[in-house]
């Protein structure tokens, strides 16, 4: 009777390919679609997905001044920056922030799920945020991502 043998294959830089994706963020809850937004940079949606490896892939967000937030947290929710300086604390509501820089609440929720080391300062640049439904990547022929 012969012996089987398993291996377990490990992602690398060589083996690894980063495909395009495209998501309509209007009428889209910001946590539930930026937690599958980070799942996809990381690469947990391939079936040879190493926590060590980035091998993620690109993804492309339009519409994102068309995004929800659920309960009260348009009024309520804070985004909070300090400077560093003695008073350089700045408090800005969602809703504000929403209309000043709609990509700005997208990167910064979906930041927040990344690895906070190298390989996730690296997933984070492959995140575009746009906030009309244009967007500068067509050369890449994105495909659609839905949700």
């Amino acid at each position: 009777m012969s012996k089987l043998h398993f291996t377990t294959k490990h992602a690398n830089a060589a083996t690894v390919t980063h495909n395009w994706y495209v998501v309509d963020g209007t009428n889209q809850t910001v946590g539930r679609m930026c937690a599958k937004i980070a799942a996809v940079l990381r690469g947990k949606n391939k079936t040879y997905y190493t926590p060590h490896v980035d091998c993620g892939d690109n993804v492309i967000v339009i519409n994102a001044d068309k995004v929800l937030f659920t309960g009260n947290k348009m009024e309520d929710k804070m985004y909070i920056n300090f400077s560093g300086y003695p008073g350089g604390k700045k408090e800005e509501a969602a809703q504000d922030l929403l209309k000043r820089r709609p990509d700005a609440v997208i990167e910064r929720a979906v930041k927040g799920m990344l690895p906070k080391n190298r390989l996730g300062r690296k997933m984070i640049k492959k995140l575009f945020v746009y906030a009309g439904d244009k967007h500068l990547h067509t050369a890449q022929q994105p495909k659609e991502l839905k949700f």
